[in-house]
């Protein structure tokens, strides 16, 4: 089934934290509006819909009447609470919005979701990189029966926008996988470090790994500066791409693993760690 947009399509976008904010900008050459739901958002968010030149409008109902497409960007574990809003507010509506979920969550949330506001209307989106306000640093991943339309908004934008085909859940594994190469990567460097801390053997094992080029602080160091503020948001990341793991019947614990060194990293109770700063809620 093919999809299309009409020109300048009004896109919503739930909710604008940094990820969200980027999105919405890129899309803004493209769209009549680009909008935000204010109700229940911090001052944080409201501040980054601004700079990102975004519209506020009252509440997702409003949001969802007025949309074309919507763009979900949220942490993890709301994602199907935001779907099901939406699903409350378009009950009944003749063309309903394309909705794209764009969160780091599991093939089968995605489908999930896909059942709620019909599979043929939802397209699942994962960003690989950072916000991205300029081009060359993010590729946004996209899956579904609408995928190509979803592209095409992105077309000379700063995320280089790829379809990796027609089915459901594919973008979605596709971010799982890169996640536990690279979280879990982190992972494994914090808890050495923080073992070797807790064993008091940092001298010993420090002057061993530098036999074999390895730079014990330097890596701890970067490994802290990387994690930064986002320590609960990779630990959430980490429970999906576990559960998506679990589900194809290989073993999650690597992954659950490291989402539990993340959460005590954000909790400051991982050895010579200090908690980690955490963003205002969105």
């Amino acid at each position: 089934m093919e999809h299309r947009l009409g020109p300048r399509p009004v896109i919503g976008i739930l909710h604008p934290g940094a990820m969200g904010a980027a999105l919405g900008s890129a899309l803004k050459p493209v769209a009549g509006a680009v909008v935000w739901a204010a109700a229940g958002r911090s001052h944080q968010t409201a501040k980054r819909a601004e700079l990102a030149d975004l519209v506020g409008v009252p509440d997702v109902a409003e949001l969802a009447r007025r949309c074309d497409v919507i763009v979900s960007t949220c942490p993890p574990h709301a994602a199907r609470e935001v779907a099901e809003q939406v699903a409350a507010a378009i009950a009944g509506r003749p063309d309903p919005p394309l909705f794209v979920e764009a969160n780091a969550v599991s093939p089968d949330t995605v489908r999930a979701i896909g059942t709620l506001l019909g599979a043929a209307r939802v397209v699942d989106g994962v960003v690989i990189g950072p916000p991205a306000w300029e081009p060359g640093r993010s590729v946004l991943w996209l899956s579904g029966e609408a995928a190509g339309a979803v592209a095409d908004l992105f077309a000379g934008s700063p995320f280089a926008a790829q379809v990796l085909g027609t089915e459901l859940g594919a973008a979605s594994a596709l971010k799982a996988c890169f996640t536990l190469h690279s979280e879990v990567r982190a992972a494994i460097w914090l808890q050495v470090a923080a073992a070797a801390n807790r064993f008091g053997v940092d001298e010993a094992l420090r002057g061993e790994l530098a036999r074999t080029g390895v730079d014990l602080a330097a890596e701890r160091s970067a490994v802290a500066q990387l994690v930064g503020t986002t320590a609960r948001r990779w630990a959430a990341e980490l429970d999906e791409a576990a559960d998506a793991i679990s589900a194809i019947g290989l073993p999650d614990g690597v992954g659950r693993a490291a989402a539990e060194i993340y959460r005590r990293v954000a909790a400051g109770s991982l050895p010579g760690f200090p908690a980690c700063a955490q963003p205002a809620a969105t």
